[in-house]
């Protein structure tokens, strides 16, 4: 199966939420007389539920076109709004249709691909493949708060960066939480990749020098470091965060050279503020996007395009080796709004 068609099938699935905005949406519809002829009627929202929750809420029922006047942007905007694109971005999008196809008679298709060429628009400056460089392990640390799949997505690009070719470290610097370490053992024994631990309470600036200096030792490509993400005290965070810097430039002034916080998608516009957070915390170079399979508000990746212009590397949609890759901004963006291919 292609990763779109994964991507597809799995990005958004039913909610409450979901069911509830769409019960909002319907009733006005439902309660409002029409004026029109049938081939002039305003999109029914009430038509089954197809993948995609913007093609969902978008699919029209009886009515082949329809004008895209005020009316018909505006509902398109509480659409956005729904779809967790957040006020600014659904406003800006909207704004970009309306100069363009405002007027118009538009069928829903060609208001599908009209949304999905805005989407890809903002995504595609931000579409980025995690760079490597020649440095010698290159350092890749690991953010996020705790159950955001920081553990999976480090397992993930070891898996397959080893079967790429490269030689993995992976240094298990979450040194109090257990359950993570050992989730990192069972992807480093699955990868053939080591994977450094210390005991519960171990400095982890200190695993973190030696786990570098190791990898240097043994001339590894790559050393991905898993971190904490406890945000209940940010000051202990922070400086835990800071040591691990400073340690590892005591041993490579220029580590380290990607800085990757993984979002969990579920979380919705609560990942705007973790990326805030976060980028005062950590000079954060990148995005990882997971959980996409699980949620309905995907819809903040565009959010967070649109607001920050970090580099989104990969997106993950599910627990397989596999389900995590690099982010298409045109996958995306088909895939959102309910576009087949």
């Amino acid at each position: 199966m292609s990763f779109f068609k994964k991507l597809r099938d799995r990005m958004f699935r039913s909610s409450d939420k979901i069911g509830e905005g769409l019960e909002a949406l319907v009733a006005p519809s439902d309660a409002a007389p029409s004026d029109a002829a049938p081939s002039d009627a305003a999109p029914s929202l009430a038509e089954p539920a197809r993948p995609g929750l913007l093609g969902r809420l978008l699919t029209a029922a009886d009515t082949p076109r329809r004008v895209l006047d005020d009316a018909m942007l505006e509902s398109l905007e509480d659409v956005l709004i729904q779809a967790d694109l957040g006020v600014d971005t659904a406003l800006r999008v909207t704004a970009n249709i309306a100069e363009r196809h405002r007027g118009k008679r538009l069928s829903t298709p060609e208001l599908r691909s009209a949304l999905a060429a805005e989407v890809a628009r903002i995504l595609t400056p931000v579409a980025r493949p995690l760079p490597l460089y020649p440095q010698k392990p290159q350092v890749v640390l690991v953010v996020g708060v705790n159950g955001s799949g920081k553990t999976t997505t480090i397992g993930k690009l070891a898996s397959q960066f080893r079967a790429a070719g490269k030689s993995v470290v992976i240094a298990a610097c979450d040194t109090f939480r257990a359950a993570a370490v050992e989730q990192l053992q069972i992807w480093g024994n699955r990868a053939g990749v080591p994977v450094l631990t210390a005991p519960d309470g171990t400095d982890p600036a200190s695993l973190a020098f030696d786990a570098l200096t190791r990898a240097r030792a043994t001339h590894a490509d790559l050393l991905l470091i898993d971190t904490a993400g406890r945000l209940q005290n940010r000051a202990d965070l922070m400086e835990e965060l800071a040591k691990i810097v400073r340690v590892l430039r005591k041993v490579d002034p220029t580590a380290p050279h990607n800085t990757l916080l993984v979002l969990d998608a579920t979380t919705g516009q609560n990942a705007l503020a973790q990326v805030e957070i976060f980028r005062k915390i950590a000079d954060v170079s990148g995005l990882v996007m997971t959980k996409l399979d699980g949620t309905a508000k995907g819809g903040v990746l565009v959010a967070l395009a649109d607001r920050f212009g970090l580099p989104i590397h990969a997106i993950g949609v599910g627990e397989q080796i596999d389900d995590l890759a690099a982010f298409d901004p045109d996958d995306f963006a088909r895939a959102l709004v309910g576009i087949d291919a």
